[in-house]
């Protein structure tokens, strides 16, 4: 009869597999994304809206689910395509911030990523501990997390004007 420290070791290599799995794939096909939306139903009239998403066509939508059942979190979406693509694309999104808060970010400080998305998620870290702090619900404290969010997913520095209805991500 098999011992019981040979079955844990066995569940726990077969776990750091899938988080080294999970780590790599996200590196490569995942995204960490700050918006500032127009809200006049807020305070302020804006609003933060923080998400980890990973876009995959259909032929790779079990993919998403595995991420899914492997955070405990967030929801799939479909986006019919109308172009030339024959399939549609899915989107696993996760934009609770209690679960961006308890479970994204630690899992990715915990396991960092390797490539230059290490840096996204260490801005999009720092935002969600701003929000945490209930900055976000301040115009200074808007302006302090779009100050974060405009160097995040993009090479040259964009701009934003207060004032624009253009969303940033």
């Amino acid at each position: 009869m098999p011992s019981k420290k040979v079955h844990r070791r066995d569940n726990q290599q077969e776990r750091l597999k899938t988080i080294g799995w999970v780590v790599g794939f996200i590196d490569g096909e995942g995204c960490f994304s700050v918006s500032l939306h127009r809200n006049p139903t807020t305070r302020i009239g804006w609003q933060i809206m923080p998400e980890f998403v990973v876009t995959q066509g259909q032929k790779s939508l079990e993919v998403l689910k595995k991420l899914q059942s492997f955070f405990g979190c967030g929801h799939i979406f479909v986006n019919h395509r109308h172009d030339n693509h024959k399939e549609n694309l899915y989107r696993f999104c996760v934009r609770s911030f209690v679960d961006l808060q308890r479970k994204i970010v630690p899992f990715f400080k915990e396991y960092q990523l390797q490539t230059a998305k290490s840096r996204d998620f260490e801005i999009f870290a720092r935002i969600i501990e701003l929000m945490q702090k209930k900055e976000h619900l301040s115009k200074s404290g808007i302006r302090k997390i779009i100050n974060l969010a405009v160097d995040m997913n993009t090479r040259r520095k964009r701009q934003l004007s207060w004032e624009s209805s253009e969303t940033i991500r």
